[in-house]
């Protein structure tokens, strides 16, 4: 027997994750900056074994200063990895409440990122899940895991906001 699905919820919950993904798009770091959380985790797992980002190594394991500090290196202009930007677009699909309650939900989607840089085009595959909290202002990240499809092979330079 299946649960029932809270469509508004449903819906809310899609309308954040797809407005995030389009503040990376258009590179507007300070309005992605914005929808995390003060005790944000922003976690890239570097294998298959993805339980524990405190004993394993990481892709990105980021709290919410080094998420701002990451923001201040791309404004600068200096960040050669994104010099020039590339340029990026989230197809977000599959879109799923995995668990929750009205002031915290547990979301998961799968993700494509395009990547179109003078190297080429890279493509990116994830399965990408959210703690999103409620608050005043909206919901804010509190956690993003993003498992990369090929977290266990050589990667191209992640400079850009998957």
């Amino acid at each position: 027997m299946t649960q029932a699905i809270d469509l508004d919820l449903l819906r809310e919950v899609e309308q954040f994750v797809y407005r995030e993904a389009r503040f990376a798009d258009d590179h507007r770091y300070d309005d992605w900056e914005a929808l995390w959380a003060p005790e944000a985790i922003y976690w890239v797992p570097a294998g298959a074994d993805d339980i524990d980002p405190t004993t394993q190594m990481s892709i990105i394991f980021d709290n919410r200063s080094r998420i701002a500090t990451r923001i201040k290196q791309l404004h600068t202009g200096k960040r050669h990895a994104q010099n020039p930007v590339s340029r990026i677009r989230h197809l977000i699909t599959n879109v799923e409440l995995l668990d929750g309650d009205e002031d915290q939900v547990e979301v998961g989607a799968n993700v494509l990122v395009y990547e179109s840089r003078e190297r080429g085009v890279t493509i990116w595959a994830a399965r990408t899940e959210w703690t999103l909290r409620r608050t005043d202002e909206g919901f804010r990240i509190a956690r993003k895991k993003v498992m990369l499809v090929n977290n266990d092979r050589p990667l191209n330079t992640l400079a850009f906001l998957i």
